[in-house]
């Protein structure tokens, strides 16, 4: 039986045999497509006989460090992945630039793993300010942006960034569904809105709005720490209600402000900046007091979830390749996007190359942890399409509804009919 290297090796000899009109372009192109083992293939940046290089920005530091045990996590799953034989034979390598929250350094950082690196493709980089200020750069460079950490609907643009491809559900899916549990549960109170000020807030804003009427709004920078003038704000307001589309340090630094201001409000915050481990990390002993009864959303499995098939097998890969790190939301999310970027490289095939990665997903068909399926095709680079919301009790997410699904249109609001799926026994793409 012939070794998938030596079925590379075949298969990029005929093409560029094929490819050359005459005895000496022949040779030429043969000398350029890589024929010996260890070089780049052909239209591939990044890709080797035996590895596959990615790159992602990270908040190692700044004001969003707590996401960095995400960068930890897919590492961490990527291990796991190459000691059991990789993708079509080859490992996968990750290349992580500490990019500390700050767009300017996402820039520099991104140029030089895409110009100096050479990576094939971008995988996860953290945020919305930050990833949306290198989509030019990385659509001009036909580098794929897969699953940026953030609900931004940017990459949602097919037209203008073909390469470009969300993860998780956009920002104004989670305010519309948000939205309607709270229309649902609290409907003659009072609904506020406070959010980070760029698309992660205005976009979370934009759903909410289009269920619920918000009386009141206002917005931080994540470069000032100062928000006890939003609250009071909120406070003078009357707010009953008040949805909140923070980063985890801004989430904990809401509750703490508000208590001291003693701000009483029905809290309601995004997923993805409420996940109670890492919040313990800020609050510590007040944890399990400021957050109890707020509400939230999840579109991947809690944490805590000790029976869900997905959660097994993460923490079992964190125990083993992750040192046992603590294991919170960052965890889960970290393997969960790792899981499904190898999914989507094991459907470019064999001869991998940057456009047969972005067709692999642009088919649609990726599933993995994610509770609800992805929306990808060729016209809709969106994530996932729905999620669920959840309530804090004693310190454990319990789940409030079921799980939805909508658009970031007006299309409604729904229960969504599709079964999430289950984790494949041995923990590798299917």
């Amino acid at each position: 039986m012939m070794r998938a290297s030596s079925r590379r090796q075949v298969g990029l000899f005929r093409r560029c045999a094929a490819s050359a009109g005459a005895a000496a372009l022949a040779l030429g192109g043969l000398a350029g497509c890589g024929g010996t083992s260890g070089d780049a293939t052909a239209g591939a940046p990044g890709v080797t006989e035996d590895t596959i290089l990615l790159g992602s920005t990270q908040a190692l530091s700044g004001p969003a460090a707590p996401y960095a045990a995400i960068g930890k996590a897919m590492t961490a799953y990527f291990d796991y992945l190459n000691e059991h034989g990789g993708v079509h034979g080859r490992s996968i390598e990750l290349k992580i630039a500490d990019d500390a929250y700050n767009p300017s350094n996402t820039a520099s950082q991104t140029r030089k793993l895409v110009l100096q690196d050479n990576v094939f493709a971008m995988a996860a980089s953290l945020g919305t300010p930050t990833v949306s200020a290198v989509s030019d750069f990385l659509t001009q460079n036909k580098v794929p942006n897969l699953f940026p950490t953030s609900g931004s609907r940017v990459w949602n643009q097919p037209d203008k960034h073909p390469a470009a491809f969300g993860f998780s559900p956009n920002y104004t899916i989670e305010g519309k569904v948000l939205g309607t549990y709270i229309s649902e549960k609290f409907p003659d109170k009072t609904v506020c809105f406070f959010g980070q000020a760029d698309d992660f807030g205005a976009d979370g804003l934009a759903g909410l709005e289009k269920v619920v009427k918000v009386a009141q709004k206002q917005e931080y920078s994540p470069a000032n720490t100062d928000i006890a003038p939003q609250i009071g704000a909120l406070k003078s307001a009357g707010c009953q209600v008040t949805v909140s589309f923070t980063t985890a340090g801004f989430s904990a630094l809401t509750l703490g402000t508000a208590a001291r201001q003693d701000f009483k409000t029905q809290w309601v915050f995004t997923g993805s900046g409420f996940d109670i481990p890492t919040l313990e990390g800020f609050l510590k002993e007040d944890t399990i007091e400021l957050t109890e009864g707020a509400i939230t959303s999840a579109y991947l499995p809690v944490s805590t979830a000790a029976d869900n098939s997905w959660i097994k097998l993460f923490k079992e890969i964190n125990q083993d390749y992750n040192g046992n790190a603590r294991f919170d939301f960052n965890t889960v999310y970290g393997m969960s996007v790792a899981y499904t970027v190898a999914q989507a490289l094991e459907r470019a095939g064999e001869d991998l190359t940057r456009d047969s990665l972005v067709d692999a997903v642009a088919k649609g068909g990726i599933r993995g942890p994610m509770l609800t399926p992805f929306q990808y095709s060729e016209d809709n680079h969106s994530g996932a399409s729905g999620t669920q919301v959840y309530v804090a009790r004693a310190g454990v997410l319990e789940p409030a509804s079921p799980i939805y699904t909508t658009d970031d249109g007006d299309g409604d609001v729904v229960e969504s009919t599709t079964p999430p799926a289950e984790a494949p026994q041995d923990g590798l793409p299917q």
